[in-house]
C-alpha cells in the first residue's frame, strides 16, 4: 500500500497526568511501526487539530481535549478514518461508559449516577454502599481528586460537595469491590492482550492502587477477561484500549475502568506492532469500503 498519509495527533500534556513520557513513547513507537509499513505519518498536537491544520483523511490519535474530540467527530462524519473514534473516546467518559457497559451487560460494579448538588447519604445507606468510589461523570480524570475513595455515606456527601464547588456537575458512584486489582491492555480483534497486578509492580497514576493493596493471586479465567474486554471495546467503540478490573475471591471479574489508548507502559514494545497492524487493517477496510 503506497501513499498512505496519516495524521498522528499526540495527547496534550494536561491529559497525561504523571504519564506524559509514557504516552509519548507508545505513540512514537506506533508511528515508527506505521512508517516501516510504508505510511507517511505527520505528528501534530491537539492544538493543531483544533486549529484546523489536519488535512489528512486518516487520523491516528490519543486525543482527550473536548474540542479535539468534537473535531474528530466532525472529521469522522465527513468520511475520515479516525482511530480511536472520537465517539469512542467520548464513550470512555465516566457517565457514558457506565451507562453503556451496564446497558450491554458487561460486568461492572453496582453504581448510581448523581448530580453533585444532591443528597446521597440516605440512598447510599439504603444500598449499604459504605465504601465506594466517587468519579467525575462528565469527563476524563485529569487530577487525583477526580477519583475519590470514601469510607461511609457522610464522607461521600462531603466529596460530592467538593466536586460541585469545583464546577463538576455529575458524578458516578461505584460500590467498592474487594479483591485483586488487575490492569490490562489490548487491541481489538488482535491476539495482543497483556495484564498484570499494578500495585505489585509499583505502577500507578494517582496512588489509588494501594486501596486494594498487594494481590492475593486469586484464581480467574484469563480467557473470560479477554472476552469481557473485547465486548467492552466493541460496545464503547474503542479499538486501542486499556483499563482496570477487580477479581473477586470467587473469581468473578468486573471492569472498573476502561480507557481509550492508554500508555501500555509495561508492554509498549510488544504492543506497538500489534497496534500498527490493527491500524493498517482498518485502513484497508476503509479503502475497500
Amino acid at each position: 500500500m503506497a501513499d498512505i498519509n496519516i495524521a498522528g495527533i499526540m495527547r496534550a500534556g494536561a491529559f497525561s497526568p504523571n504519564h506524559i513520557g509514557n504516552d509519548a513513547a507508545i505513540f512514537n513507537l506506533v508511528a515508527d511501526q506505521l512508517r516501516k509499513r510504508g505510511c507517511a505519518v505527520t505528528t501534530l498536537s491537539e492544538e493543531q487539530l483544533i486549529a484546523g491544520q489536519v488535512k489528512e483523511r486518516i487520523i491516528v490519535n490519543m486525543c482527550r481535549e473536548q474540542r479535539s474530540i468534537e473535531r474528530l467527530q466532525q472529521l469522522e462524519d465527513s468520511g475520515a478514518l479516525v482511530i480511536n473514534s472520537g465517539y469512542g473516546i467520548e464513550n470512555c467518559t465516566r457517565e457514558r461508559m457506565t451507562r453503556i457497559l451496564v446497558g450491554c451487560g458487561v460486568p461492572y460494579p453496582e453504581s448510581i449516577i448523581v448530580n453533585t448538588d444532591e443528597g446521597v447519604r440516605d440512598q447510599l445507606t439504603r444500598l449499604k454502599m459504605n465504601q465506594c468510589w466517587i468519579k467525575r461523570g462528565d469527563f476524563h480524570a485529569m487530577h487525583k481528586e477526580d477519583v475519590s475513595y470514601v469510607r461511609h455515606p457522610e464522607e461521600a456527601q462531603e466529596v460530592l460537595q467538593e466536586y460541585f464547588l469545583r464546577g463538576i456537575k455529575r458524578a458516578v458512584i461505584n460500590r467498592h469491590l474487594e479483591g485483586d486489582l488487575i490492569k490490562f491492555y489490548g487491541v481489538q480483534d488482535s491476539p495482543f492482550f497483556y495484564w498484570f497486578y499494578p500495585f505489585d509492580l509499583g505502577h500507578s497514576k494517582y496512588g489509588h492502587e494501594a486501596i486494594n493493596g498487594r494481590s492475593q493471586g486469586l484464581h480467574f479465567d484469563v480467557e473470560m477477561l479477554k472476552k469481557i474486554c473485547q465486548k467492552a471495546s466493541e460496545v464503547l467503540d474503542v479499538k486501542i484500549y486499556g483499563g482496570d478490573c477487580i477479581v473477586s475471591p470467587q473469581g468473578d471479574i468486573r471492569i472498573i475502568d476502561f480507557n481509550d489508548w492508554p500508555s501500555f507502559a509495561p508492554c509498549r514494545n510488544e504492543a506497538a506492532p500489534h497496534i500498527a497492524k490493527a491500524i493498517m487493517n482498518e485502513i484497508k477496510k476503509h479503502t475497500v469500503g
